[in-house]
């Protein structure tokens, strides 16, 4: 119940953002969005702490909560409603649609470098999903991810050609809201090249990562190969603690 009475609060405020009802790009502080949410100051406090992770929203010692002006002047680089973490919507995608095609997915023994990456037992099993993403019907991603089906043991095609995290939120009450990324460039191969519409002399870029739960499991390892048009991507970093 707390879980969803943070993400309940941070979408209010997040929607109160873009509707521009916070004047002089502040937000009030915490004991008046506690009275105003009538809910307790750590719920506040979740609520925030996520929207500064996203890059939404920053603080400033002694001087309060503001809006970060990059957020409404490029939304496209923060697109996700939600409280999870979703790499695509940190690209620069300029409103187009987005759509998923499933290629392959199906239930393996975790190999011995998906158990290191996600703390699993040589017994347990991962589903291995291999997806290809599209803007406006042009493929610009493969992505290939390990999902323990101990978090998740009820995936399902339907579920796959949407938003994982989504799901994940929605219907587990989970959120994924922390990465560790890897971004690099190479030659592309004969796959990225027939999926990808690239030619033999064009690259691709490569982001690998691990992803975790707001509780610090890790949820998924992902290999996502990228069109290189499309790697223009943006990420918030924080640099210390408030």
């Amino acid at each position: 119940m707390a879980d969803l009475v943070y993400r309940s609060v941070m979408r209010d405020i997040k929607g109160k953002i873009l509707d521009n009802q916070y004047p002089g790009m502040k937000l009030p502080d915490e004991r008046s969005l506690s009275d105003m949410y009538q809910v307790s100051r750590s719920s506040i406090k979740r609520a925030l702490d996520v929207l500064v992770q996203q890059g939404i929203i920053f603080k400033k010692r002694g001087s309060g909560t503001f809006i970060n002006p990059l957020y409404l002047k490029n939304r496209a680089m923060f697109r996700y409603e939600g409280s999870n973490l979703g790499i695509t919507d940190s690209f620069r995608l300029d409103g187009k649609k987005q759509s998923i095609k499933l290629l392959n997915y199906r239930v393996i023994p975790a190999p011995e470098e998906i158990q290191q990456d996600l703390f699993l037992e040589s017994n347990e099993y991962v589903y291995k999903i291999e997806r290809l993403r599209l803007i406006d019907d042009q493929p610009f991603m493969i992505e290939t991810g390990y999902i323990p089906i101990k978090i998740l043991p009820t995936l399902s095609p339907q579920i796959l050609e949407s938003s994982i995290f989504n799901y994940l939120e929605s219907q587990k009450g989970k959120t994924v809201t922390r990465s560790y990324l890897t971004l690099t460039v190479e030659p592309s191969n004969a796959v990225d090249q027939k999926l990808l519409d690239l030619k033999a002399t064009e690259p691709v870029g490569i982001m690998e990562g691990v992803f975790f739960l707001d509780d610090g499991t890790p949820f998924e390892v992902s290999n996502m190969r990228i069109h290189y048009q499309y790697m223009r991507f943006n990420t918030f970093v924080s640099l210390g603690k408030e």
